[in-house]
């Protein structure tokens, strides 16, 4: 149906045009993807951003009511618990203004939008300690400016969005003058493009126009193997009960909610419990043999959102190689405690060794949720709970879900590479038993250490001044180009000249999955022999995107 005439939107409106934009961004994915400033094949905004609005759209489709601002609260509690990656929280905050600017709306003016979508802008903005300009915020800033100042008495939903979309592809165009890194890349900024993408999404579901998604061949209930419990199976593992619950004033006060009564009871029916609060809405995990018990406690303070509840026998028996990985149950409290974030079982090892207490699989290229954090917060039950991120891209996320957490004081300090991580865990020290001082301890130690990468260019590029071919293996250290050569060993060997390698007195390397054992000994064989003086550590680390870590101290 065609509504760009109209001048008010209801809920069921609202629920179409977010659908029609995640629908455009899944389409455009790759188009975001590959828009990142380094040619390395790592490039995930489009990814983050997807998925974080897919975690809203499965609350949004669960109200009933056709309210735009219960539709609207329901998609920003839902993004925000599954944001990931710098572009995915601050589109999170983009939308959680939107239902604040909506909160008093069961249909929406026009005006009303124009109000809603400044308060997103706003909500976004205060969002990012350091904002700069040239990003995915300007984009939406100037977009909806424009689209505001245009609006008059007689403008119409699909005039909004008219002019919105069109500043909006204007403002992208104009990114790389505003931010240089994206001008030296030849790119526009790709979380700015996500968003003009879902823009254009919604836009389309204004006008009527359906936007189609061939879906990947994923899983179905339906090819759920059923014959790995018959009528001779026992249960064993009991059901995987995970639900939203929307607390109801109609069934008690809802502001006087106790949460750790419902844990304690959990606790008391099953295992691997998380349980925690967004505004008054509940969301649990456990594992029971009796999930009837779970849904007649909660019946008792409100009402379900979503529920689901799965045999374990089935899940233990199939390949869950896909899965997310079960929640563990919680450690004995402790005063501190200690939560990070690596990719590759070698260095999750290794970082677990150290002393970290939760290794989140995640990095580059595959960036945890604020709901992932919350439940590595859960799991470490500590007083105090230090996090390091380890990537300028996850760091939003990790102080994010700090906010949202109230049972344990989160300290995020803010690591930006594994190299950086490892010199903390090496250090770790809580004898002071001072969170404060321990803190400042933590980020004197990841001063004192260089890390470069090397990894595998996927475009031609000149980066600061280093001429890239497509599948040159390219150096780096934080976001200094080094170097570029053919030959992975002779990259190795290059970045390690540049960083000045052989006048540190440590070098720690983590070889990627990619690196083959010859490889790795040729490596060690000829630092051992021409540089003696330098302490070598080598970590089968077993990373994706990057051949090498080399950790300098």
């Amino acid at each position: 149906m065609d509504n760009t005439l109209s001048k008010r939107i209801d809920g069921e409106l609202f629920e179409k045009i977010v659908e029609s934009g995640a629908r455009n961004l899944k389409l455009n994915l790759q188009v975001v993807n590959d828009l990142n400033v380094f040619p390395v094949p790592d490039g995930d905004t489009g990814d983050n951003m997807y998925m974080t609005m897919q975690g809203g759209i499965k609350g949004l489709k669960s109200v009933q009511d056709n309210s735009v601002c219960k539709k609207a609260k329901a998609l920003a509690d839902g993004m925000l618990l599954n944001a990931r990656g710098n572009s995915g929280v601050i589109l999170s905050q983009l939308f959680a203004g939107i239902s604040e600017g909506l909160a008093d709306c069961n249909e929406a003016s026009v005006a009303d939008l124009g109000k809603a979508f400044n308060s997103g802008v706003c909500k976004a903005y205060k969002a990012v300690s350091n904002p700069v300009e040239g990003t995915i915020l300007t984009v939406a800033r100037e977009a909806t400016a424009f689209a505001c100042e245009n609006c008059d008495k007689q403008c119409t939903v699909g005039k909004f969005f008219e002019n919105y979309t069109s500043e909006m592809k204007a403002s992208l165009e104009r990114t790389p003058e505003l931010l240089s890194v994206l001008k030296e890349a030849g790119v526009t900024d790709s979380g700015g493009a996500g968003l003009v993408y879902i823009a254009e999404g919604m836009k389309s579901a204004i006008e009527g126009k359906e936007i189609e998604v061939v879906e990947s061949a994923e899983k179905t209930v339906n090819e759920i193997d059923f014959s790995l419990f018959n009528e001779n199976s026992v249960m064993e593992y009991g059901y995987c009960t995970e639900l939203l619950l929307q607390l109801t004033n109609a069934k008690g006060d809802v502001s006087s909610f106790d949460l750790e009564a419902l844990k304690m009871f959990l606790e008391g029916v099953g295992d691997s419990v998380v349980c925690f609060i967004t505004g008054s809405v509940v969301k649990l995990h456990v594992h029971t043999l009796t999930p009837d018990k779970v849904l007649a406690y909660c019946l008792n303070y409100g009402e379900f959102l979503t529920v689901k509840i799965e045999n374990m026998s089935i899940q233990h028996s199939e390949v869950k190689k896909q899965e997310k990985p079960e929640a563990k149950k919680a450690r004995p409290r402790s005063k501190f405690g200690l939560v990070t974030v690596a990719t590759g079982e070698g260095l999750i090892n290794v970082f677990k060794e150290l002393g970290a207490d939760e290794v989140i699989d995640g990095g580059q290229g595959k960036n945890p949720s604020i709901e992932r954090f919350v439940e590595a917060f859960d799991y470490v039950n500590a007083d105090v709970i230090y996090v390091l991120p380890n990537n300028s891209n996850i760091i939003m996320a990790a102080k994010q879900a700090s906010e949202m957490y109230k049972k344990s004081q989160i300290v995020v300090i803010e690591t930006k590479d594994v190299g950086q991580a490892y010199n903390v865990l090496s250090m770790l020290d809580y004898s002071s038993e001072d969170a404060e001082q321990i803190a400042e301890q933590m980020r004197s130690d990841m001063k004192d250490v260089v890390t470069g990468m090397i990894t595998t260019s996927i475009r031609d590029a000149n980066i600061d001044g280093i001429d890239i071919k497509n599948g040159d293996y390219i150096g780096f250290a934080g976001k200094t180009m080094l170097t570029a050569n053919k030959n992975k060993i002779e990259s190795f060997f290059a970045l390690a000249d540049k960083l000045e390698a052989w006048n540190k007195n440590f070098m720690i390397v983590s070889f990627g999955e990619n690196v083959t054992e010859d490889e790795k000994q040729a490596i060690e064989n000829k630092i051992v022999s021409e540089h003696s003086s330098l302490e070598f550590y080598r970590i089968d680390g077993g990373q994706e995107v990057y051949d090498f870590i080399m950790i300098l101290e």
